[in-house]
């Protein structure tokens, strides 16, 4: 732990009525914390522009709160209230007026009466220390807290930095400053949250003259590293917290606990087939119309890829893997295909019995597919292991290897957490349970490849010649692949479970967000488990 060059001596108790005060809200993690752990506190002021998470913070938080505050307005002077606040559709800049106006006036009043209700000032640029409102100090603890944009900071971003007047979206943390500065009263208690690297080298000097500014304004300052998966969450999620005592006090910070729950206890016992990495169906490829769509047009050529475009996302290129199939119950013609000794299969015409002479029946998988699916083929993970899926072969092999020591932790969820992956066993609806006790080997266990057409294991794993009826329905010299894994997606709710929400709030979280909303939300918040361990040093309560 780090601690200002003069340490507070008086221990710090909390023995007041907490009036929260939370810059940068998202949904507001530290409000739960408080929740969780009976704290008598006040949900004062928040600050969120963005108007997904303003949504997000007035159902988790004040659901209660069903007044009209807009009644009395026009709907042009809704426009204005809204387009002067600055609120943003994309977590990046504020909306115009056009793009406000076009959002349709019952969707206006809805954002006007989650901001009212939220007590929520919006725009850290325009909030003053007024707005605040932090009076009777000697009654109630102010506690604020101040998440302040990651993105500049982040080695996944840019590396902008967050030096005084940069104008960065990491540099709004001297917007903080400003409202200290403006204060008659300050609050008592100050919590900082942010990536490692906001105490690291391109970033060291500018946090140094943050604290230099919080000790003369009259804090004693403490900061630490703290990760998720040290205090009861298995997610391996480091950040970087700073507690701010105003006055002459000292704050130790909570030690380490043994992580008691794994992966496994977190994940949904019944999920979506659409979670799951799908197939991509090779009829598609064969009878479309959009050039760049048609198979031979996503195939290498001579080693050299097509060329990458934009709607890659949704249709993207393929590479000729043979392999050795394997068969769902649901996907009769849902085959891919296996190699886990590097021994090509023959490839024939009429690839499916769809009468198109491609040859390449195994290019059915993309590229995502394959590479997911050849860490189980190869025995690189194993059940409940998370993976970031990815089209990049090295990205992949790197993200195994950062975290093969965590086979029970979750990596750390960002705001692109629906591209992690979890391994999980095959649910029975996919194995053909009267196949597969059909081709027992001699120990009575189920072999990994059949040879479906002679009901029979394959030698060495290695498959025969495809041939035209690889693909028919009845599934006729087809070779299966019978694995109990597969890999999909962490479900929205398992995010929130990895960020310490419990499912009564995910269910507030969730009732007006999209999937993609929520995956955004749960990756851009602090995890609540961590937060109570900060809070409890400070109430004095044990672990």
């Amino acid at each position: 732990m780090q601690r200002s060059i003069f340490d507070g001596t008086m221990p710090f108790k909390l023995n007041k009525p907490v009036r929260l005060i939370s810059l940068f809200s998202g949904y507001d993690s530290q409000a739960l914390a408080l929740k969780y752990l009976n704290i008598n506190f006040e949900h004062y002021k928040t600050c969120e522009w963005a108007v997904k998470s303003i949504q997000a913070l007035k159902d988790l938080h004040f659901k209660d709160d069903i007044t009209d505050y807009s009644k009395n307005l026009t709907q042009d002077e809704m426009i204005d209230y809204l387009t002067s606040k600055g609120i943003s559709a994309n977590y990046n800049e504020p909306m115009t007026r056009e793009q406000i106006k076009r959002l349709g006036e019952q969707k206006q009043r809805q954002i006007y009466n989650n901001i009212k209700a939220s007590h929520n000032l919006v725009n850290i640029q325009q909030v003053k220390a007024s707005d605040l409102e932090i009076v009777d100090v000697d009654k109630y603890c102010y506690l604020m807290t101040y998440s302040f944009p990651c993105q500049d900071l982040s080695k996944a971003g840019l590396g902008k930095g967050m030096e005084k007047g940069s104008g960065t979206r990491s540099g709004m943390l001297w917007e903080v400053e400003r409202i200290l500065d403006e204060c008659e009263n300050l609050p008592q208690i100050l919590l900082m949250e942010n990536v490692p690297d906001v105490i690291g080298s391109k970033n060291i000097i500018h946090f140094a003259k943050w604290l230099e500014k919080l000790e003369k304004l009259g804090y004693h300052c403490y900061w630490q590293v703290l990760n998720a998966k040290d205090f009861g969450v298995p997610q391996n999620r480091e950040r970087c917290f700073m507690v701010s005592l105003l006055g002459d006090y000292l704050y130790e910070f909570p030690k380490k606990q043994k992580l008691e729950i794994r992966l496994k206890d977190i994940l949904e016992k019944e999920v979506d087939e659409k979670y799951y990495l799908s197939s991509k169906a090779i009829e598609g490829s064969l009878k479309t119309n959009f050039t760049s769509s048609k198979l031979e047009n996503k195939i290498p050529k001579d080693g050299i890829c097509p060329t990458i475009m934009a709607r890659d996302y949704k249709d993207p290129k393929c590479v000729v893997e043979p392999q050795l199939m394997e068969l769902t119950q649901n996907q009769p013609q849902g085959y891919r295909v296996y190699d886990t000794e590097g021994i090509s299969v023959s490839l024939v015409a009429n690839g499916g019995g769809m009468g198109a002479k491609t040859g390449l029946y195994a290019v059915e998988d993309n590229l995502k597919r394959q590479l997911c699916n050849s860490l189980i083929v190869n025995n690189r993970v194993v059940e409940n292991d998370v993976i970031r899926h990815s089209y990049s072969k090295s990205r992949m092999d790197n993200m195994y290897i950062q975290n093969n020591q965590f086979h029970d932790c979750s990596p750390t969820l960002d705001t692109r957490c629906d591209c992690l992956g979890v391994v999980v066993k095959q649910q029975e609806k996919y194995v053909d349970k009267k196949l597969a006790e059909t081709i027992k080997n001699n120990n009575g266990e189920i072999p990994e490849f059949v040879d479906l057409y002679n009901a029979r294991p394959l030698k060495d794993g290695i498959a025969g010649t495809l041939s035209t009826s690889c693909g028919n329905d009845c599934g006729c010299g087809s070779f299966a692949y019978i694995s109990n894994l597969r890999i999909r997606k962490l479900t929205p709710k398992e995010c929130f479970r990895l960020m310490g929400v419990k499912d009564e709030d995910f269910d507030k979280v969730a009732q007006n967000q999209s999937n993609a909303s929520l995956y955004h939300l749960a990756g851009d918040s602090i995890v609540v488990n961590v937060l109570m361990a900060i809070f409890r040093q400070m109430i004095g309560e044990d672990l």
